[in-house]
């Protein structure tokens, strides 16, 4: 009997080279990976020093690694090495419910593997194959592909200074002719352009999700990395805890990446699907690590901690925007983030020709990396922008990665205008 599962399509899209007798199901075309992520080996593949300004990492001098190795003696027990409770351990949602400034009901946390597993967990509940699913233009990359993992239709919606343009958001729904199941948005200090979404604009996304019955994934891995500005209320408050946000967390950013510890917080009627999801997914969060979390939050370790990195990410984030503008002042524009790790930069003028893909190529070789923006739309756009990342450079490594830069955008510049028929 011959096989049901398409073939047709394997010469193309992500599952190009794939064995053509292998039935891969529909799913496996949308499984577009990360451009981000696969950084990681390129840059661990480089034999000449590299200023890195790609991976969306904390330094390593600023993940309180002495406190954790001080810490697992106490922190570790019998009870750590064992399967632990699909919704997390007691002690940690604890210590998320009422250790991190806000009050949270505890019926609403479910512990995840990182934050992508709460993204992953999003996608399980609420995408239908061919759903309208809203993502930010530019936005997350890992969010975009999750969201096409379940087979959703991205719809991506303009960004300004402040964040999400929602009245924008209304028209191209509009023009769609059918509203969204989801809109994805990262609310705060955004990766990849390191903008807030204002409250008027939260409010009125809001208005809009209820409007459309849409669920609202709150992507919020930066929030308690504010270093300027003024906090600003989150979509539970300004909602009441309305049933359709759906919010993520993570430790990742402030506390340390390899844990892989997060959470979400949901409406309490959602908790047992989360855990049936989660049962079929990893069984329990990583247990010891969950307990060297709550224990390094239970201490009063966490507000000192976050105020260091602010203090140090602040200082970063000066000495890049200091270095931008002395080396390359109106050849560029750069977002002014309040918090968070990450500058957006937007090549200007006869700048603005040079494709970000191929300045890579160029910076590499001179030993600077970022990630390009066309990274950042499921569309491909933003050929003329560049995510820098600087919370992992110390002021001085930026210092020279902005040097390394501008020397490769000479180069791609120059590269531009020698090209066969171009007049100067």
């Amino acid at each position: 009997m011959a096989s049901k599962r398409r073939t047709d399509d394997r010469a193309d899209g992500p599952a190009r080279g794939v064995d053509p007798r292998i039935p891969l199901a529909d799913r496996a075309g949308q499984l577009v990976g990360s451009v981000i992520d696969s950084s990681t080996s390129l840059l661990a593949a480089q034999s000449h020093d590299i200023v890195r300004f790609a991976m969306g990492a904390p330094a390593d001098e600023a993940m309180p690694v002495k406190e954790f190795i001080d810490a697992a003696g106490s922190a570790w027990d019998a009870s750590s090495f064992t399967y632990g409770a699909t919704e997390g351990e007691p002690a940690l949602i604890e210590a998320v419910s009422d250790g991190l400034g806000a009050e949270v009901d505890p019926e609403r946390i479910v512990i995840t593997s990182g934050g992508m597993q709460g993204l992953d967990l999003a996608g399980k509940l609420f995408i239908t194959p061919g759903d309208l699913v809203v993502v930010e233009s530019p936005t997350y990359t890992n969010g975009s592909a999750t969201a096409l993992s379940y087979g959703a239709e991205l719809l991506e919606a303009p960004m300004d200074a402040d964040g999400l343009d929602v009245d924008a958001l209304a028209e191209a729904v509009e023009r769609a002719g059918r509203t969204p199941a989801a809109i994805y948005t990262i609310p705060n200090f955004q990766n990849p352009s390191g903008v807030t979404l204002s409250v008027a604009r939260r409010e009125r996304l809001i208005e809009l999700a209820r409007e459309w019955g849409a669920v609202i994934i709150d992507d919020d891995p930066y929030g308690l990395l504010r270093f300027a500005g003024e906090d600003l209320p989150g979509f539970g408050e300004l909602s009441g805890n309305d049933p359709l946000v759906f919010s993520v967390r993570t430790f990742s950013k402030i506390l340390a990446p390899g844990l892989r510890v997060g959470w979400v917080e949901a409406d309490p009627s959602l908790r047992q699907l989360l855990i049936n999801a989660k049962q079929a997914m990893d069984t329990c969060t990583n247990v010891p690590n969950q307990h060297l979390v709550a224990d390094f939050i239970g201490r009063g370790g966490l507000s000192d901690h976050l105020q260091r990195l602010k203090i140090t990410y602040a200082e970063r984030l000066a000495a890049l925007r200091g270095a931008l503008a002395e080396r390359l002042g109106d050849r560029i524009t750069v977002t002014e983030p309040e918090g968070g790790f990450f500058c957006w930069v937007t090549l200007q003028g006869a700048d603005a020709e040079i494709e970000a893909n191929r300045l890579f190529e160029i910076a590499l070789a001179e030993g600077v990396a970022y990630i390009p923006g066309p990274a950042f739309s499921p569309a491909g756009r933003f050929g003329d922008a560049l995510r820098l990342c600087f919370a992992s450079t110390t002021p001085e490594r930026i210092v020279e990665g902005v040097d390394r830069l501008t020397t490769a955008l000479d180069r791609a510049r120059a590269e531009l205008d020698e090209r066969p028929g171009r007049v100067g």
